[in-house]
């Protein structure tokens, strides 16, 4: 029986870093873990169109950040910013209620390019799904987009009652090369199930950018190159 590790957790400590930064133990860590959890799930849901790619919560003794990274900003943001105070209210009110409305900083940036995100690409195939497209067009769709953007290899597989189906199978779509095994290979994951009217339909999607460690390399060598040329 096959056994899947989650690609970031894989890699948690090594090339990637926790989404949640603040230190707790006890009663309070299960409290603040569930506050970000469901934090984290809104925003998600909430914003799906939006292309939210991660949610980063940061914590000291009386004041939150949550950091928004996102391909439409402006969506968040709303008109002269008022969208994203009432988001601001929303969290409090729902999520957050142990802090002041005041102690809390909400900040949204704008991802580079979006389509080397799992998270953006899996929540656009979502809504594809949703829409009755033909899940097969939509993986080619996506597997383009991705490799337009620079990806080395992405791997996409869909599962559920696909088409209308009564028997429900899995189908997996793969270009390129996606490394899961090698720990600095710089692969990002998402997961997301589409509700659709014969049920749930499930989407993976990994997606290979390269290795981390060259990249560092190619940064000190120019770095090292632009000095002696100045």
């Amino acid at each position: 029986m096959g056994k899947k590790v989650n690609p970031k957790i894989f890699r948690i400590g090594i090339t990637k870093t926790w989404p949640s930064v603040w230190f707790s133990h006890g009663k309070v860590y299960i409290k603040n873990i569930q506050q970000d959890v469901k934090v984290r799930k809104f925003l998600l849901k909430e914003f799906r169109e939006a292309g939210v790619d991660r949610v980063e919560i940061e914590r000291s003794v009386k004041k939150i950040s949550v950091n928004i990274y996102t391909a439409k900003p402006g969506v968040i943001i709303g008109r002269g910013g008022t969208g994203a105070e009432d988001l601001k209210k929303k969290i409090h009110d729902n999520f957050l209620k142990s802090f002041r409305l005041g102690e809390i900083s909400l900040n949204i940036f704008e991802v580079d390019r979006p389509n080397l995100s799992a998270q953006i690409t899996t929540q656009a195939m979502i809504i594809d799904i949703e829409k009755r497209m033909p899940f097969r067009r939509v993986m080619k769709q996506a597997i383009s987009r991705v490799e337009r953007a620079g990806a080395l290899g992405v791997k996409i597989v869909v599962s559920g009652r696909l088409n209308g189906a009564e028997i429900a199978r899995t189908e997996k779509l793969v270009s390129g090369k996606v490394p899961l095994n090698t720990l600095r290979a710089d692969i990002d994951y998402a997961r997301g199930t589409a509700h659709t009217t014969y049920g749930c339909i499930g989407v993976k999607v990994w997606i290979y950018k390269g290795e981390i460690f060259e990249k560092e390399k190619e940064l000190k060598t120019g770095d090292v190159v632009g000095a002696a040329r100045k």
